[in-house]
């Protein structure tokens, strides 16, 4: 096992992804294997003794950190840039200097879990570390060091993504990054090249631009100029492949997503609309109408507070993994035809002023085929205000189904349905239901449905939804429940709506 760690004392990271122009502002990040490979080189050709540590012995420690694609545990990073115009003779350019920002406090870990060296390339590689300035381009100074233990959790990994069994999210995105290729797959890579070559019918000065840059030595291949491949025509280093990783979702964000702060006062957390349209869409699409709301929400927090500045509140990106269902709720109402003529958002940790802003901002939704609806904003208070004219706000000891009911998880032994509706209620801190009944169906309006006459598939692709019939409930709790009460795949678009059962009905 080997473990570096890497910090930026600068607090930036500047590398140029391999084949983007540097004023596209794209930052290679996390630092690729190859960018490592070649700042070990140029740190063993610049600063340290030959006779003390000859070219044999780096080339088999860089070969052994080639046998294995590294593991990384990524720091916090914010993509950013500077902009600079650049005077020449006829007029000034703008140039993008896009970096990486990152706490200079805290380290990049790269891992290597089956890597075992020897004495001598341990001594070698901390030589290496000891002395390496920078890592990308020569802004991005780092302070680099060998971990004896190291018992972390990496979070980008070479891999497919990365998909959480219990709510279906995904959670990582796809990276590709260039590692060198092993010396053995190298040899056998430049011997099919120098073969191929030779039944080309080639100029002799493009014969021999080509065979510049592929050498028989390993080391010499992974320390060609990046100016020589490019003149020779080669869109990626010869000695190098390219890897699929997984990193977190938003590992380089544009923006540090702000924290919801606790107010010392009661704020609100809940805003109605009034929806006009022809025609109105049917109870039937909650979770279409919920996604469309949702959407034409982004737009608008995007065009109001910036793009970098949506609240995650809003978007339920950025969140930390245990506080997942306090962001917004997009709860569709239907009226006693069973046509969708309002719509509340509920946002458990409250809403502040820049979601205010938004909301008082939204003014129409847009589907996909070009339907349009207006938007009237009735009220943004606390979810009490709304109690005489949106039961599913209400307090009540039993709950029915208003739309069906999909269980999160997959169902096992010990843990049907009814087991996942009660690890939800206590995940959400309330009280387990005293009584749990399935219903084959409903009757919001008169009209008699099923959970299959519902549309319950997102439109988000990749998304895991171990259950896609659905079903319907009634719970009964030993006190009463506030709602909103919304569970199970989709709650945050409508799916799993609960509303309050009188005690006369």
């Amino acid at each position: 096992m080997l473990t570096l760690s890497l910090s930026f004392p600068g607090g930036r990271y500047h590398a140029t992804p391999w084949g983007r122009h540097v004023n596209e502002a794209d930052v290679a990040w996390p630092p690729d294997p190859w960018r490592l490979t070649r700042a070990l080189i140029a740190t063993w050709y610049r600063k340290l003794d030959h006779q003390l540590y000859p070219e044999i012995l780096l080339t088999s420690l860089l070969g052994l950190l080639a046998d294995e694609p590294p593991h990384y545990r990524l720091p916090m990073a914010v993509h950013s840039h500077t902009r600079h115009y650049m005077p020449n003779r006829q007029k000034s350019t703008l140039i993008f200097d896009a970096f990486a920002r990152i706490d200079p406090t805290e380290a990049l870990i790269a891992h290597w879990p089956e890597c075992q060296l020897n004495d001598a390339q341990t001594a070698l590689l901390d030589e290496l570390l000891n002395c390496i300035g920078y890592v990308g381009r020569a802004e991005s100074w780092v302070e680099a060091k060998r971990l004896g233990d190291w018992n972390g959790e990496p979070n980008c990994f070479p891999g497919s993504t990365q998909i959480d069994q219990e709510t279906g999210e995904i959670q990582t995105e796809p990276v590709h990054l260039f590692a060198p290729l092993t010396p053995d797959a190298y040899a056998n890579f430049q011997q099919q090249m120098q073969s191929g070559l030779a039944l080309r019918n080639l100029k002799t000065s493009e014969l021999k631009s080509i065979k510049k840059t592929l050498p028989i030595s390993w080391l010499e291949a992974v320390s060609l100029d990046t100016a020589d491949l490019q003149n020779a025509g080669w869109s990626a280093p010869p000695a190098a492949q390219k890897v699929l990783y997984q990193r977190p979702i938003q590992a380089l964000k544009s923006s540090v997503a702000s924290r919801a702060r606790p107010k010392p006062s009661p704020s609100a957390d809940t805003v109605r609309y009034a929806v006009y349209g022809k025609p109105l869409m049917r109870e039937l699409d909650t979770i279409r109408f919920a996604e469309h709301v949702r959407r034409a929400v982004m737009g608008k927090a995007k065009w109001t507070l910036g793009e970098t500045a949506i609240p995650p509140l809003l978007s339920g990106h950025g969140l930390n993994a245990d506080n997942r269902h306090c962001h917004a709720f997009y709860l569709p109402q239907a009226n006693s035809n069973g046509l969708l003529d309002h719509v509340l958002i509920h946002v458990p940790a409250g809403i502040d002023g820049d979601m205010r802003r938004v909301f008082g901002a939204l003014k129409t939704v847009k589907g996909f085929d070009g339907q349009e609806w207006r938007l009237m904003l009735e009220h943004i208070g606390q979810r009490e205000d709304f109690e005489n004219v949106s039961p599913i706000v209400q307090s009540a000891s039993v709950w029915q189904s208003l739309t069906p009911y999909l269980h999160p998880w997959y169902c096992k032994k010990d843990f049907d349905v009814s087991a996942q509706i009660r690890r939800e209620c206590r995940e959400r801190q309330l009280a387990e239901p005293t009584e749990i009944q399935l219903l084959p169906t409903i009757k919001p309006h008169g009209r008699e449905l099923r959970p299959i006459d519902f549309h319950r598939f997102r439109s988000k692709r990749g998304l895991m939804q171990p259950d896609t019939r659905g079903s319907f409930w009634q719970l009964a709790f030993a006190e009463s429940v506030s709602g909103p009460l919304a569970l199970g795949f989709g709650c945050h678009f409508g799916l799993g709506l609960f509303a309050p059962v009188k005690a006369n009905e």
